[in-house]
């Protein structure tokens, strides 16, 4: 833990660093990045107008977004207590639209051709055993590398199982949406618009969280991980994760590849319970990490930092959003815009004690929880309409 937050002095300043060269070389990696993500997008784009035209891609394009309304939005409303930073956030959906979905076609394809090599199996056994077999694996590590990336190299952006299922949650939308856009553009190459509306009902519409659901398994995995102190769960956790995403994953396309009478049970009797399981299970996890941060945000109550009103409005997502009708009537949307950046600065500070309550507080951590608290300090006064010290 970080110490006696007593001793403190209210008139405490932390020394930043003068240099500019941490924000440089946060430039120069997103730039690096950015440049990545845009390469392989030309190539996908290539590849669609190859092999559908531009017509058909467009309109694959165009119907592929509808899930993305209905599934960011989910992710997001998850994310609300302590929301994930949004380049992180995009780099998650462009990894899963561009990094995760090539590398799996590749892979996919190159399996399939060697298993109608290796055997005498006609092409339709060989496309279902790699549906079956090999797309899970490939396709689940491929979306959950970018989730252990991020526990891995930005553990001071993940918290537990909460990040790690919105960042499994977006990084699978963005897969499934190129997905959407191949399955769609072939659909309609294929069929007309008999054909496309029925992918799109089948796709975008009765299972739009397919994708997800299977890649928050991992998710979870990996955020019982980063909260776990033994080593045993934090090796053991992320693979039962992912092997159960894989499980999940294959029984999918099982019932896909198998059609007919067998698919609409699947759906029915499977797929439609695990859906209301899963968003019971996001609610759940939401009011939990309410719960979490006004545990850990006491002890600053205790010392003065925080009133206990303040802990109870912070640990609930409706109290806070009176908390910000009550500023914006109070001092305007300056009073707003302050009342929202002491809430975040909150849940960032809640969360930032519970990584130090299960590892040692580096001095890194200690700076940022004194910053945290300055920042506390001053957006109160600014909500309260007096000027910020």
């Amino acid at each position: 833990m970080s110490g006696d937050l007593s001793t403190r002095p209210p008139d405490l300043r932390v020394r930043r660093n003068p240099t500019a060269r941490g924000a440089l070389r946060g430039w120069v990696l997103t730039g690096i990045a950015g440049l990545g993500f845009l390469i392989v997008a030309l190539v996908v784009a290539a590849y669609f107008d190859a092999a559908f035209g531009v017509q058909a891609s467009l309109l694959a394009l165009a119907a592929a977004v509808v899930p993305l309304g209905i599934v960011i939005p989910t992710f997001l409303w998850l994310d609300r207590f302590e929301s994930e930073p949004n380049r992180l956030l995009v780099g998650a959906f462009l990894w899963g639209a561009l990094v995760a979905a090539v590398v799996s076609a590749l892979l996919n394809t190159t399996a399939m051709s060697l298993i109608e090599a290796m055997s005498t199996a006609d092409p339709d056994a060989a496309l279902t055993t790699t549906a079956v077999l090999v797309a899970p694996f490939v396709e689940e590590a491929a979306k959950g590398v970018l989730v252990l990336f991020v526990w891995w190299f930005l553990h001071h952006e993940f918290d537990g199982i909460t990040d790690g299922m919105v960042y499994a949650g977006i990084c699978a939308a963005g897969f499934a949406f190129t997905e959407n856009i191949q399955y769609l553009a072939q659909a309609w190459t294929d069929g007309g618009t008999e054909l496309l509306t029925g992918t799109f009902i089948a796709r975008c519409l009765f299972s739009p969280f397919a994708h997800p659901m299977f890649t928050v398994l991992t998710g979870i995995g990996i955020g019982i991980a980063a909260t776990s102190r033994s080593w045993m769960p934090r090796l053991l956790a992320p693979v039962a994760g992912f092997l159960l995403a894989v499980l999940s994953h294959g029984l999918w396309n099982l019932a896909a590849v198998s059609g007919g009478q067998g698919m609409v049970i699947v759906y029915l009797f499977v797929q439609v319970p695990i859906f209301f399981a899963f968003l019971a299970f996001v609610a759940w996890v939401r009011r939990t990490e309410g719960h979490l941060i006004g545990q850990f945000l006491r002890p600053y109550a205790d010392v003065g930092w925080l009133s206990p009103a303040e802990v109870a409005m912070l640990s609930s997502m409706p109290h806070r959003r009176e908390a910000r009708a009550w500023a914006r009537a109070n001092t305007g949307r300056d009073g707003l815009k302050a009342m929202r950046a002491f809430q975040d600065a909150a849940s960032e500070l809640a969360l930032l004690r519970r990584r130090m309550s299960h590892r040692a507080a580096d001095a890194h951590a200690i700076e940022q929880e004194h910053e945290l608290l300055l920042a506390l300090r001053d957006r109160r006064a600014e909500f309260i309409g007096l000027p910020a010290s």
